[in-house]
């Protein structure tokens, strides 16, 4: 029997979509088609668990699918024609190893608190208005236009505490505040979706799986600060996300969201969107209003508030789109509800992407102050094949790393900052045993080196003389003092470059001194790297206790360096290897070690 309003949802989030999940889509529509069910076929946003995609969920049920292939769908629906379940696809509980039939009461979902920005991913159709009115969409902007007055509005998101979660963390309704009393008649709302960390999807996902929820929170935010022109700034590697918001614009229009007298209210809004070409230092409020000008994406000095000449001089509100769409569900719930979520200082919940040597990488929402232990091994799953925890970094490539020892810290914008990281925009690359921190400083500050828009002699020059030498103590030429000086190039390019962008470049460096300091020293002065990462001190054995003689790293090794038949112990010829690492990886007994 066929439960009444049968839905069949397909991820269609960036990773699921990787994996072709159009076309399991288009096969699952003609399958119904052709045995004449009465089953809707959904596409929906992101699910979050990104490791187990495709991901096919039955709604109401809450039956979740994973790693679904096309010749899977023939028996989906069937199961679905009988009331039956495909026990095989079901998620298997690594702990416990029993199949988990509904989705909510796996632990990855469980153990998170998705009650603002990933509330309705994997629950509406992100091309559809109606799919976003259905489950309450636009009645926070109706309420604020027929109920509340801008003040109420922007004292409503003060109450919150709501802090922006594309940077430092300023707190919105101040912001708002700042910007509604600025003199001048023109104001501008900008949402920054230049999503340019390494390993961030969280605005990606938001823009793709709900883009109603960030248009109706740029629609509030330009009733309560007096802007009837909006920009949302979109990198342009997300096409996905721009079709998408150009689609839910259109929509909105049409329905009487946005435009002119929005609502009968008299209230007008125009929302644009602003393809950015790439440059991570647009992801700066100032670079990234010279870049909607059509001018150079340079920061410009501080002293120059936004809230007072931000776009073309006039106040202007810029948050980025997760902070957008926090703002309808605080509307619709009260500040007070949302600032009892989280810390005093940090509330609300933050999505993060969970990316690195993590079991389940996805995306996730949780309450602020979460400790990273809870989201690393109760959400996360723990470790790849176990090994041990190494570290995490947080905010970004202008982040910090932070070790083992401070597990139970918990995530809030002061104690990652006292940490020596930060929160950016909600990025977190997990680090096993293997990782080597040296070399983890070295490739973020080439990446902000080539990202630095070079305005400022302490940023431009500094990175580089920074990665300069960061490079030499990777490949064996590090010297006595080096650290040190590390440390106070660091300093000095924190003290004296112009944006944020240069002001959190050293934080990589500067963190992995403060808390692998031991590393740098055995590069430098042993001339070992430990985690046997830098090949030019890097020695690989195998360890003939553990060996298997499987021959799988003989097979794997791109120069025919290991000797051995199968069954029997393998050996590296060290003057033909040449410390690639492949057969540490592909090992079954991690029987390939460091000397």
């Amino acid at each position: 029997m066929i439960i009444e309003k049968q839905v069949v949802t397909i991820c269609r989030g960036p990773g699921c979509e990787t994996q072709r999940a159009d076309k399991l889509q288009a096969m699952m529509e003609a399958e119904i088609a052709r045995r004449g069910l009465p089953i809707e076929v959904k596409r929906i946003g992101c699910h979050g668990l990104c490791e187990q995609g495709p991901i096919v969920t039955l709604e109401p049920q809450g039956i979740a699918y994973f790693k679904v292939q096309p010749k899977d769908i023939e028996d989906i629906v069937e199961s679905l024609a009988n009331a039956q379940v495909v026990n095989r696809l079901l998620y298997r509980d690594p702990e416990t190893k029993k199949r988990v039939e509904h989705y909510r009461d796996i632990p990855f979902y469980a153990k998170q608190m998705r009650v603002v920005v990933l509330k309705q991913n994997g629950h509406i159709d992100p091309e559809s208005i109606d799919d976003y009115l259905s489950i309450g969409g636009y009645q926070s902007l109706r309420k604020v236009l027929t109920e509340m007055t801008p003040d109420e509005v922007v004292a409503e998101i003060k109450d919150s505490g709501l802090r922006g979660r594309g940077g430092a963390g300023f707190l919105t309704g101040l912001k708002w505040e700042f910007t509604r009393k600025a003199p001048g008649e023109i104001k501008y709302i900008i949402a920054n979706g230049d999503e340019g960390d390494p390993g961030a999807f969280m605005d990606r996902v938001i823009m793709e799986g709900n883009p109603h929820s960030v248009l109706e929170g740029m629609a509030i935010g330009a009733y309560a600060i007096g802007a009837q022109e909006g920009y949302i700034y979109v990198r342009d590697e997300y096409p996905q996300a721009i079709k998408r918001l150009r689609l839910a614009i259109q929509q909105a229009e049409e329905q009487g969201f946005l435009g002119k007298n929005i609502l009968d209210s008299g209230f007008d809004l125009t929302v644009k969107i602003v393809r950015g070409a790439g440059a991570f230092v647009c992801g700066e409020s100032s670079a990234l209003m010279a870049s909607v000008e059509g001018r150079v994406g340079e920061p410009r000095p501080k002293h120059v508030h936004a809230t007072h000449k931000g776009l073309w001089d006039r106040p202007t509100a810029l948050n980025n789109v997760e902070t957008w769409a926090n703002v309808p569900v605080i509307i619709e719930n009260g500040g007070d509800w949302y600032a009892q979520i989280g810390t005093a200082r940090s509330t609300g919940t933050k999505a993060f992407s969970l990316v690195g040597k993590v079991k389940n990488t996805g995306l996730i929402e949780v309450p602020m102050g979460t400790s990273l232990r809870e989201i690393i091994f109760d959400i996360g799953g723990g470790i790849l094949k176990d090994r041990e925890f190494k570290a995490i970094q947080t905010g970004g490539p202008s982040g910090g790393c932070i070790p083992a020892n401070l597990l139970d810290l918990p995530v809030d914008y002061e104690q990652l900052t006292e940490a020596g990281s930060m929160m950016g925009s909600g990025g977190m690359i997990v680090m096993d045993e293997r990782t080597c921190m040296v070399d983890i400083a070295r490739y973020f500050i080439d990446f902000l080196r080539d990202e630095s828009c070079g305005k400022c002699a302490a940023c431009r020059e500094g990175i580089r003389q920074m990665l300069s030498i960061l490079t030499d103590i990777t490949q064996g030429k590090g010297e006595e003092g080096d650290i040190e000086l590390l440390e106070e190039l660091g300093t000095a390019v924190q003290q004296t470059s112009m944006c944020g962008l240069g002001k959190s470049a050293p934080n990589p460096v500067l963190s992995t001194i403060r808390h692998f300091r031991h590393e740098y020293e055995a590069h430098i002065r042993d001339k070992k790297c430990p985690a046997g990462v830098c090949r030019e001190l890097t020695t690989l054995y195998i360890d003939p206790d553990l060996c298997k003689g499987c021959a799988i790293c003989k097979q794997r090794c791109p120069h025919d360096a290991i000797h051995g038949e199968r069954k029997e112990v393998h050996v590296i010829d060290n003057e033909l290897c040449i410390r690639c690492g492949v057969c540490r990886e592909v090992c079954p007994s991690d029987a390939v070690v460091v000397l």
